[in-house]
């Protein structure tokens, strides 16, 4: 961290320097502000950039754009500019000061001073400016105190935080974010805010609360986020699915928490090996139907059949809410309804054919599905951790030697449906479909190997059984329907 508390900051970015030249050539008050001057202080690297002009912020946009010979894109509805410099982003905008209806988060907006401008900011992490005019350049501007949070790693309001939220409610989901994400707290008047005004996040567009949401989930330990969003009961506005993991009792020999604090655990877990997004998400709903499939069993405990498959049918519906891409809903989707499966693979009585058709309906997802069944351990016990391990490492060995033999990863019958008809002399329809599924039945089963030319001979010997069951079920139908 830099020298945090001193009068002036050493900036070595040319960009800022060459904009901060501009600003003195045309006679503009400029500084830099946001996340740009909370992660330089922070030592961490800095890429885009914004810039706050004392005045017309587009007008100084277009005479930055000209000396660099770079388009600019205004947003005249915020009053915003923007130039793209390579792979860096750099924005203007004017101070201002705004002021909230309340059925809204679009600001009314006026031209104010630079005090304004920070004051109106979400944190006291965020409102810092520094000034890039050469008289004062690396003058630093804190008058919120946000470099002493910055040290303390708190988060909290520049003003009254019932009044922030009320006005722009999503800064209850940023605050939680930048929590998560910068792994700091949240001042206890900030949080007791958010609880209290939690109803209002209502008003924002399901867009903006998802996109804060997979912010929290990409973070280094998204269980910061997802805790605290339980503890401002906003989880049972945004995920009440998620939220009624919280007191779901397991069975004590496996489990050492209720379903919620093991599914944070769980996307920790994943977080640590991949930062796709998408498979962390598939941890977070892993159980998600635990609570709905909840039975106690004599002898046995709390159980929950069924929820592998009931969970997969709710990734869908909360997908489609939160307004996620559906096609990635496909993926999440199969590694929920699979999750159970390899452990269930352990037994040395498992057959080859088992393992074949967890291959085929993995599919290339295989990889991240283990990722996700080894981050579901969870138990403190070191026996219990290291006994699950080396069952997934004997599963891992099964899969990797019927793969080899088998090459099944993304597997598909090797008699197309077009060389069936051809052979056959059939129509497109369901008889075709039936044929080409008996030989990958076939193949699953280990009574043919996984070849072109065996499938073909396999398909002539069991081609006429499969037609007249075909045509006598058709015709049963028919008698029916007459």
């Amino acid at each position: 961290m830099l020298e945090i508390f001193a009068e002036k900051i050493q900036i070595n970015d040319e960009i800022v320097k060459k904009v901060g030249s501009i600003a003195d050539e045309n006679n503009f008050e400029v500084y830099v502000v946001g996340g740009y001057v909370r992660d330089l202080l922070l030592g961490k690297e800095v890429k885009d950039v914004d810039f706050l002009v004392i005045g017309e912020g587009i007008k100084f946009a277009r005479i930055v754009g000209k000396k660099f010979g770079k388009r600019v894109t205004v947003y005249e509805n915020f009053r915003t500019a923007m130039i793209m410099l390579e792979d860096r982003k750099i924005e203007f905008v004017g101070a201002r000061k705004e002021s909230y209806r309340r059925d809204s988060r679009k600001p009314i907006v006026e031209d104010g001073t630079l005090d304004d401008d920070l004051a109106r900011r979400d944190f006291t992490i965020n409102a810092i400016a520094i000034s890039i005019n050469q008289d004062d350049f690396g003058k630093i501007i804190d008058p919120f105190n946000g470099r002493r949070d910055l040290v303390d790693k708190i988060i909290k309001t520049p003003l009254d935080p019932e009044k922030t939220f009320d006005d722009d409610p999503l800064r209850m989901l940023r605050a939680i974010r930048f929590a998560t994400q910068l792994e700091f707290k949240i001042e206890e008047r900030t949080l007791e805010a958010i609880k209290k005004m939690k109803e209002r996040i209502e008003i924002v567009s399901q867009e903006r609360i998802t996109d804060e949401f997979l912010k929290i989930m990409q973070a280094k330990k998204p269980s910061i986020g997802l805790k605290l969003l339980q503890e401002t009961s906003l989880m049972k506005i945004i995920l009440p699915e998620v939220a009624e993991l919280e007191g779901t009792e397991q069975r004590t020999d496996y489990h050492h928490k209720d379903v919620f604090q093991h599914t944070c655990q769980v996307v920790d877990n994943l977080a640590k090996v991949t930062d796709d997004v998408w498979l962390r998400l598939a941890g977070l709903f892993h159980d998600i139907a635990k609570p709905k499939t909840k039975a106690f069993k004599e002898g046995v405990g709390w159980t929950f059949y069924g929820h592998d498959i009931l969970g997969a049918k709710m990734v869908r519906q909360i997908f489609r809410r939160l307004k996620l891409p559906i096609e990635k809903s496909k993926y999440v989707e199969k590694l929920v309804r699979l999750h159970l499966r390899p452990m269930a693979l352990v037994d040395e009585s498992v057959t080859d054919s088992a393992i074949r058709r967890l291959i085929v309906q993995a599919g290339e997802d295989l990889d991240d599905l283990i990722k996700l069944c080894r981050a579901d351990i969870t138990t403190r016990n070191p026996k219990l951790v290291e006994e699950y391990s080396r069952n997934y490492d004997i599963v891992v060995r099964k899969i990797k030697e019927v793969e080899e033999k088998d090459r099944l990863r993304a597997f598909k019958s090797p008699v197309d449906g077009n060389e069936i008809m051809q052979a056959l002399g059939l129509k497109p329809g369901p008889l075709v479909g039936r044929l080409k599924k008996a030989i990958e039945e076939a193949i699953l089963e280990g009574i043919i190997p996984n070849e072109h030319d065996a499938a073909f001979e396999y398909l002539m010997k069991v081609k006429d059984k499969i037609i007249a069951e075909y045509e006598e079920k058709s015709k049963t139908q028919e008698n029916i329907k007459n």
